[in-house]
């Protein structure tokens, strides 16, 4: 299917009230912090501080506020086992797993584009005297 075909369906899909929404609901495949945490989980369910530990330059508040959305979003799920001492875990949901594909799109996108998009970061700079 052609691009313009597959955006000509997809608008085809949007109702009253979607432009509002999906905005947000996008927001969260766009969000890197999400990003991260989702391919993360995807492969096996973490502690908090594992993820900290994993996810690059992120803080612990930016972990919980992050988790939070996600858990909101019906994306991730808190578990709590009742070992002694108290052990927390989130793991991805079924919904979750469902955003892998755009996520492995997008992330291998990065990979694919990081030299084309830094040279260009350069040069812009370079040009505006950054």
């Amino acid at each position: 299917m052609a691009l313009d075909e597959k955006f000509a369906e997809l608008k085809s899909r949007v109702q009253p009230g979607d432009r509002e929404v999906l905005p947000t609901v996008i927001e969260v495949i766009g969000d890197k912090w999400c990003l991260f945490v989702l391919i993360l989980l995807a492969k096996k369910p973490r502690r908090f501080t594992e993820l900290v530990e994993v996810v690059p330059d992120i803080s612990r508040r930016m972990m919980t506020v992050t988790l939070r959305k996600l858990e909101r979003d019906g994306l991730v799920e808190r578990i709590a086992h009742s070992d002694n001492p108290p052990r927390i875990e989130y793991t991805v949901t079924k919904l979750g797993l469902t955003v892998n594909k755009p996520l492995a799109a997008v992330f291998e996108w990065a990979l694919d584009h990081r030299d084309e998009v830094l040279s260009n970061r350069d040069r812009y700079d370079s040009a505006s005297g950054k």
